[in-house]
């Protein structure tokens, strides 16, 4: 009697897998099979202990459940480790999602200390590009996000540079929140903290220092232009 229970119990299984065969992807076919070993060693463990044979089907059943247990463990790191790298250098944090490829960071030192890199604009970017200019790692990690961003920022940084070095940029009308992510501050910012924020920047950005004209130019157009808003406002 117990061995026809068994018997019954493996062609169910067997009908109940071919049935998911029939059905699924390889991929799930493989992971099927993986899972079938401690499926059948548990059912096979219930048959016998329900006939009886507790001494044989109760070691079974334990099997079962560590294989599962094991299986489950392993596969959870697995697809955890999978999903997302992050490296940290001195000024950056960057994170790079392995499904997709996108890539993003925030700012861990500077003026933009805090911004997500996604939020910012293309122009606040070659700033932070200036202040990261002395970080060799940082600097390696920015660039990857920008090759990814904006394929052409070598090429768009090199002609903005110039052309602040012998004329003014046109760069076109500059929005408030153009001007508050190019200094780094909150919208609202008072004119005490424009100004202190501009003065920081111009000590990273400025051609005397190793910067860009074309960024110093920015730095300062952004500085003018809230500052006249404040004035209008007066």
């Amino acid at each position: 009697m117990t061995i026809l229970l068994v018997l019954i119990g493996c062609i169910g299984i067997a009908i109940l897998l071919g049935i998911y065969a029939l059905n699924a992807k390889p991929a799930q076919i493989a992971k099927g099979l993986r899972l079938a070993v401690p499926i059948i060693l548990g059912v096979v463990g219930i048959i016998l202990s329900f006939a009886g044979r507790v001494s044989i089907g109760g070691p079974m059943m334990m099997v079962a459940f560590a294989l599962f247990s094991r299986m489950r463990k392993y596969s959870g790191v697995t697809k955890a480790k999978a999903q997302k790298s992050t490296v940290r250098t001195a000024m950056l944090e960057m994170m790079l999602d392995h499904d997709t490829g996108a890539m993003n960071g925030v700012v861990l030192a500077g003026s933009f200390e805090g911004d997500v890199l996604d939020e910012l604009s293309d122009e606040a970017l070659l700033i932070l590009a200036a202040e990261m200019s002395g970080d060799h790692e940082s600097m390696q990690l920015l660039e990857a996000y920008l090759d990814r961003r904006l394929p052409q920022w070598r090429d768009d940084f090199e002609t903005n540079a110039s052309a602040g070095r012998t004329g003014a940029a046109q760069s076109g009308a500059m929005t408030h929140q153009e001007a508050y992510q190019i200094l780094g501050i909150e919208a609202g910012a008072t004119a005490v903290e424009i100004r202190k924020a501009h003065r920081s920047l111009m000590q990273r950005v400025h051609p005397d220092v190793g910067g860009s004209a074309f960024l110093a130019q920015r730095v300062n157009e952004a500085k003018d232009f809230l500052l006249r808003a404040h004035e209008d406002r007066s």
